[in-house]
């Protein structure tokens, strides 16, 4: 009576993978997963009436460095231009897009970061109108937990961990770093990450699109000189270093 899939065909498989409910449109959010683990504890801790999890396994093609026809042939590109519904190129129509929020979640660490930027390439070269009509997000989940009794405190990064415990103060206190969202539980994720009532999130916007063009052509590109260039000249900002 009520129903929100409709079954276009019945396929025997020899091996046991997962159904992802992503095809209900204008109803689901939309999250990139960087990990099975991750992807796990989202599909737990998920609410299903209007959230899909679409997992992602490793790094993507470069699609800086990349053809259209072999990001067409990319099975891991096709099935996220797939999931999306707007198609690619002269067949872009971003009216059949069917998730208001695009979300990309993946490890605050070098990697996770690597694999955003893939992404943000993707979408920026291929996708680009969703950013421009907002619709691009990146999830923030929390790099501490902060517990003095029965109080739990989330920090996003070094800053906010200090803030927090100059607040409360550091006495009884337990602090627990993430590496990365496969570690937390379904409750966790949800709580800090994935409620739209307490996540944080950043909206990927593009104030000057032809500065943002040279920025992905030089850092994303075939030219190895002025990468090497723009590194030497910001090397002393670095805070962070994983290596």
């Amino acid at each position: 009576m009520n129903y929100n899939h409709k079954i276009k065909e019945i396929i025997k498989i020899d091996e046991k993978i997962d159904v992802y409910d992503i095809e209900v449109p204008n109803t689901h959010n939309f999250a990139l997963a960087s990990g099975i683990f991750v992807h796990n504890s989202c599909k737990a801790g998920r609410n299903r009436e209007f959230q899909a999890i679409l997992p992602v396994f490793g790094k993507i093609l470069n699609v800086e460095k990349t053809r259209i026809d072999k990001v067409l042939s990319s099975d891991k590109l096709r099935m996220v231009i797939s999931a999306l519904g707007t198609g690619v190129g002269e067949e872009f129509d971003i009216s059949k897009l069917r998730y208001k929020k695009v979300i990309l979640m993946a490890d605050s660490d070098v990697d996770g970061s690597h694999i955003r930027i893939l992404y943000l390439t993707l979408f920026f070269r291929y996708l680009r109108e969703l950013i421009e009509a907002g619709n691009l997000y990146i999830a923030q989940p929390p790099l501490y937990q902060i517990k003095k009794g029965k109080a739990k405190h989330y920090a996003l990064d070094d800053k906010a961990k200090d803030k927090i415990i100059k607040e409360i103060g550091s006495d009884g206190i337990s602090i627990q770093r993430y590496k990365g969202l496969g570690e937390m539980n379904a409750d966790q994720l949800w709580e800090t990450t994935m409620d739209p009532d307490s996540r944080t999130m950043l909206k990927v916007t593009i104030n000057d699109a032809i500065t943002a063009d040279a920025v992905f052509t030089m850092l994303m590109g075939d030219k190895v000189e002025p990468r090497k260039e723009f590194i030497e000249q910001h090397s002393h900002e670095v805070v962070n270093l994983d290596v």
